[in-house]
């Protein structure tokens, strides 16, 4: 949805906004193939006869999946398991063996490669080797996002070369005062120089890509900052920045990050005074079929909160996702989800659909 319009007024925001919206699909159609096309039109399909049906079969291969270069990150962020050492699954890298043969089966369907889940992407110094495999060699337009705190000027350059198409780089402030407060440990400075660095070498090597979106999570306490990031955006040169809604894990009992305007809330106050999530939770759930998540060690998720990979439904290791797209456990899975999505715990905080 376009941002700030008012009326016939277009902002500059919207304008790169459409911008940046044309130039991904054109990037996204130069990579797509007649095999691919047929794959979306099955899955999208097994999906509206899940909603009609009932039925628990998703044919087709994801048109988007998420694989975790690591596990590890050198930031304290409150609400992330991954920075307060809370994942309670293996912690470090994919080994480049492992990601080759999840994107040598996968590339063939993919829309899109989101390079990133828990931890900082950067921290695994075999990146950018990742980022060319799938990006380069395969074909697939590749994302990932990261907290700035490593693009130094080796590193930025090697993410131009690399082929990136889309970096996401989380910003959620301003100031250090702001900044920090979720951003434990973490170093503004150095994060706007790395910014400047992408956009410096992203110029000197005449490269469209990647596309470099600063994304906002908003708290109560950085929400006066969201026309300041905006501002900050254009200064650094970034193509967009983007506002997210920030996932409060106990958002019931504990509403100190919860922002006070309405509309960046995940939540609503109810009458009784305690929060609820803004979902109605429907008894469906198009991301468990268009996507999956993959972990550090091979592990296939439905979706990207089941952060500690209890739901896991196989491993890429020993098997191929061919064959455990419908197996035992991703059906009976589903039948929860579709029977009563709230019995699912890792549902029960989702806010798919919702936007800013």
């Amino acid at each position: 949805m376009l941002k700030n319009i008012r009326k016939n007024n277009i902002t500059f925001v919207d304008c790169l906004y459409i911008k940046m919206k044309i130039f991904e699909s054109y990037i996204i159609l130069r990579k797509l193939t007649l095999r691919k096309i047929v794959n979306a039109i099955k899955l999208y399909l097994s999906y509206l006869v899940s909603v009609v049906f009932k039925t628990k079969i998703r044919r087709g291969y994801p048109v988007s999946i998420s694989v975790e270069p690591t596990s590890f990150c050198n930031l304290e962020c409150p609400e992330c398991p991954a920075g307060k050492k809370e994942l309670t699954r293996y912690n470090g890298n994919i080994d480049f063996g492992l990601y080759r043969k999840i994107i040598d089966e996968f590339s063939p369907y993919l829309l899109n490669l989101i390079l990133y889940f828990q931890g900082e992407p950067y921290l695994n110094k075999e990146i950018f080797k990742l980022i060319e495999y799938s990006a380069k060699e395969k074909k697939v337009f590749t994302t990932s996002s990261t907290n700035g705190h490593y693009l130094n000027a080796e590193n930025a350059e090697k993410t131009i070369r690399s082929g990136l198409d889309r970096l996401i780089i989380s910003i959620d402030g301003t100031t250090q005062e702001v900044y920090e407060q979720y951003r434990k440990k973490g170093d503004l400075n150095k994060v706007t120089e790395g910014i400047k660095n992408v956009v410096y070498w992203k110029k000197k090597l005449k490269s469209k890509t990647p596309q470099i979106v600063l994304q906002f999570l908003v708290f109560k306490f950085n929400e006066h900052q969201i026309n300041d990031i905006k501002l900050l955006s254009k200064k650094l040169g970034a193509d967009k920045s983007v506002l997210k809604s920030a996932q409060i894990n106990d958002f019931e009992n504990d509403t100190t990050l919860i922002p006070t305007n309405d509309r960046y809330k995940r939540y609503k106050k109810t009458e009784t005074g305690k929060y609820i999530i803004k979902n109605k939770l429907k008894n469906r759930c198009k991301r468990m079929w268009e996507s999956s998540v993959i972990t550090n060690t091979g592990d296939v998720l439905h979706c990207c909160f089941d952060k500690n990979a209890d739901y896991s439904y196989g491993n890429l290791r020993e098997n191929t996702f061919e064959v455990m797209n419908n197996s035992s456990t991703a059906l009976e899975f589903r039948k929860k989800l579709i029977n009563n999505r709230k019995d699912i715990d890792i549902c029960r905080n989702c806010t798919e659909g919702l936007s800013l």
